[in-house]
């Protein structure tokens, strides 16, 4: 079976257009991996962040990995650990595991720091994080 990118890209932003989250996360996706686009970090976080602010618990956990990696956003281990605290709450089973890891580097202050953004975050319902 011959995977056409570019062909899968036309219909996820056609689906974006109707707001499904899926799509969004999944051109977040193609963006980040560079299939039937240019790869474009800053690309790949626009459409996780329209994911994630769904509640998309995937979308949350690609958005920890970008800020932990500094991919298409400043290197910024609160705001990983932030996304990872959401995307666990809403039963990502890689997000735990992650924001552990990540935990391991920073200090209380800013895990205790991440936690609050992370409420804050949640009582948003997901917006403007």
């Amino acid at each position: 079976m011959t995977q056409d990118y570019a062909e899968a890209v036309k219909w996820y932003r056609l689906a974006t257009e109707q707001g499904i989250t899926l799509a969004q996360y999944n051109l977040g996706v193609m963006y980040k991996s560079g299939d039937g686009v240019t790869q474009d970090y800053v690309q790949a976080i626009k459409w996780y962040r329209l994911a994630a602010e769904q509640g998309h618990a995937k979308a949350q956990n690609n958005l920890g990995l970008m800020y932990y990696k500094g991919e298409g956003v400043i290197q910024d281990n609160v705001y990983a650990h932030m996304w990872y605290n959401i995307a666990d709450s809403l039963g990502n089973e890689i997000a735990p595991k992650n924001r552990d890891i990540i935990a391991e580097i920073m200090t209380a202050a800013d895990i205790s720091k991440a936690q609050e953004l992370a409420r804050e975050c949640v009582a948003k319902k997901y917006k403007g994080c």
